[in-house]
């Protein structure tokens, strides 16, 4: 019975509960469950710190990241600035420069879509000749096509079609090269692809009229400029030319967004060269959004490009169009300064080109054409050649300063004189007879010229010449002017030869010829400062102010002629263009001009062939014009002469010149 109770007890006790004390919830935790808590709020407060100082702190960083990865930047040169003539006649502009082109972006879908069935072809053909193959020849697997071929190749035949639809309608035959489509597409894929560059005004408007502007169409009109050349080849060398050249890497903004630039024009020479700074315009920008492949999405910033400055130099283009009407055909330079400024009123080189036809870009045709004529030379001042019996006058001026000249100095001239064995001759077969300074000056005696040189020997001479500046650049404001300025001397010789000086050589020097050489621009700056009693005369080819004209210092002295001297050496010049001048032919009736003509040996690829010189000013009264005229001869058989060659061109200057400033000459001319 006991354990019976016992039992039923014990059975009890399971379903009641026993009395305890209240329970400890604390007790039980698990300490690892508490840790994994406070780790969790430890990387809970570890990223949002995180992101705080990603977003509020080190936010201008990432910003730039972002911009490196959707933004790019488009750079537009500006158009260049104009030129204009010394009476505001435009000489350089620009004319608008249409393309057609179409932009990558516009043409994806068609891309796909050609490269969609241009694979599956090629997986065709594949098959086919799989299948064609003996089994025991064929591979394991099937090759696969090149994929990068065949895109480049959809990406071509899409932009041709698009190309021959142009051909048609502008008679062109423009062809697309694959190489100018992937570097366009790797190095400039904001930028339109030219498909067809310069269009005619009759090719632009049957584009427009016939093509449907987008989104009928992916052919677009571009509108950039080009230089244009109203008076063509007219101071072609002058003003030079322009030539597109890709932005310099300084040019480019240093901010990591990738940048898109198109072609600037840089001057390559000419005024276009040394005023390049001044006529390049501003370039401007736009920065667009652009999608995962780079293609543009929406423009953000517009910053426009603005045009150079303009130029207003001193060239007068019907002085110059008269100086290239005279020179015609032949080869040769003239240049006209006013005197008293030394502002260049016409600056001319034969043979020359037509500046439109390099413009917007240089043909390999025409580049070989100018290339082959000489045409690229400016004859001007790039240029040196013996000055013949111009230099004369300095000899002369050498000799009054010397005192071995003076009005009543007299040489007799039979045609030949003897220098030791040597034998010198005159032009004049027969001789001069007996001649003074101003009719050796008006007949060009050399025998008076070379018994002259010898009395006073090559260090007077050379000094002489010096002194005008002859040995050196003129410093005019154009480019790639000689340094090949050669007034010789003993010490020159012994330099440039190993050989001494012989007296040979002093009489060869008195007349312009041996071993001296001179620019026609440096002639004509002789001239000018003769005609204004210096020495140095400082070219320009910008057109001074009134109130800059009234004070300009060339730099030079006085000519250190006694008023008597200097009219004896006048005499001798005017009494050239008189009656029975060798420069008769550049007379004008009541209008005074002083000058001296010159003929020169000279040898030119390999050929003796003569250069024909005239320098001279008008009017004596007031001189306000100097000139200088050099042809030169390009075969043997081409016989010029100053006076019959040179001497009318120069005419025609003067006669420009009357009729352009008629209160400057024509008032003058009747005192």
């Amino acid at each position: 019975m006991r354990s019976s109770a016992w039992t039923l007890n014990r059975k009890a006790s399971l379903f009641v509960k026993p009395e305890m004390e209240p329970l400890d919830h604390h007790k039980g935790e698990n300490p690892r469950i508490l840790f994994f808590i406070w780790l969790t709020l430890a990387l809970t407060a570890i990223l949002i710190s995180g992101l705080a100082w990603r977003q509020l702190i080190d936010r201008d960083a990432y910003e730039v990241i972002e911009k490196r990865q959707t933004e790019r930047r488009i750079l537009k040169p500006g158009p260049r600035g104009d030129v204009y003539d010394r009476r505001g006649r435009l000489l350089v502009g620009n004319r608008p420069h249409y393309s057609a082109v179409v932009y990558l972006d516009d043409l994806r879908p068609e891309f796909r879509s050609r490269y969609s069935k241009l694979l599956k072809t090629a997986r065709a053909v594949i098959n086919e000749r799989f299948n064609e193959m003996p089994p025991e020849e064929r591979p394991d697997s099937l090759p696969h096509p090149d994929y990068n071929k065949l895109q480049w190749q959809a990406r071509k035949e899409v932009i041709q079609q698009y190309l021959d639809q142009i051909n048609a309608i502008t008679g062109r035959e423009d062809r697309l090269k694959e190489s100018q489509l992937i570097r366009h597409f790797n190095e400039n894929l904001l930028l339109p692809l030219p498909l067809v560059r310069d269009l005619t005004p009759n090719q632009y408007a049957r584009l427009v009229e016939q093509i449907p502007p987008p989104p009928g169409s992916p052919i677009q009109i571009h509108t950039d400029t080009a230089r244009y050349y109203p008076y063509r080849e007219l101071a072609a060398h002058l003003l030079g030319y322009v030539q597109n050249k890709n932005l310099a890497p300084e040019e480019f903004p240093n901010d990591g967004i990738k940048t898109f630039a198109f072609q600037k024009k840089v001057g390559r020479s000419g005024l276009e060269a040394s005023f390049n700074d001044e006529l390049t315009g501003t370039t401007g920008r736009e920065l667009w959004r652009v999608d995962p492949l780079g293609f543009q999405d929406t423009r953000l910033e517009l910053d426009a490009p603005q045009q150079g400055q303009s130029l207003n130099i001193s060239i007068d283009i019907d002085l110059q169009r008269a100086a290239e009407t005279a020179l015609g055909e032949r080869t040769g330079a003239a240049v006209a300064l006013d005197i008293h400024t030394g502002e260049v009123l016409a600056l001319a080189s034969h043979p020359t080109y037509n500046q439109n036809h390099l413009s917007p870009f240089i043909p390999q045709a025409t580049f070989d054409q100018i290339n082959e004529t000489g045409a690229w030379l400016n004859r001007a001042l790039q240029l040196s050649y013996p000055p013949g019996s111009t230099f004369k006058l300095l000899t002369a001026i050498a000799g009054m300063r010397h005192g071995s000249i003076d009005p009543e100095t007299t040489h007799h001239c039979s045609g030949v004189y003897r220098v030791g064995n040597r034998v010198f001759r005159c032009h004049a077969r027969n001789g001069h007879g007996n001649v003074q300074l101003a009719d050796a000056i008006e007949g060009s005696c050399n025998v008076f010229f070379y018994a002259e040189g010898l009395s006073m020997g090559i260090d007077v001479l050379s000094a002489e010449a010096q002194r005008f500046g002859l040995d050196q650049k003129t410093g005019i404001e154009l480019p790639y002017e000689t340094k090949r300025n050669i007034v010789p001397s003993k010490e020159w010789k012994r330099e440039a030869t190993g050989s001494g000086w012989v007296p040979g050589d002093t009489a060869n020097t008195a007349i312009g010829q041996g071993f001296l050489l001179a620019t026609p621009l440096q002639m004509a700056c002789f001239t000018a400062s003769l005609a204004r009693n210096e020495t140095r005369t400082r070219p320009t080819i910008l057109a001074r102010s009134p109130h800059e004209s009234e004070s300009v210092d060339h730099g030079g002295e006085a000519l250190d002629l006694t008023p008597r001297q200097r009219a004896l050496l006048w005499q001798g010049m005017e009494r050239v263009t008189g009656r029975d001048g060798t420069g008769r032919l550049v007379g004008i009736d009541d209008f005074r001009t002083a000058g001296k003509t010159g003929t020169a040996d000279f040898r030119a690829h390999g050929k003796e062939v003569n250069l024909a010189w005239f320098i001279g000013f008008a009017p004596v009264e007031n001189p306000q014009i100097a000139v200088a005229v050099m042809v030169e001869g390009t075969e043997e058989s081409q016989a010029y002469h100053g006076g019959s060659t040179a001497g009318p061109i120069a005419k025609d200057l003067f006669l420009e010149f009357i009729k352009q400033y008629p209160e400057r000459a024509g008032k003058l001319a009747k005192p």
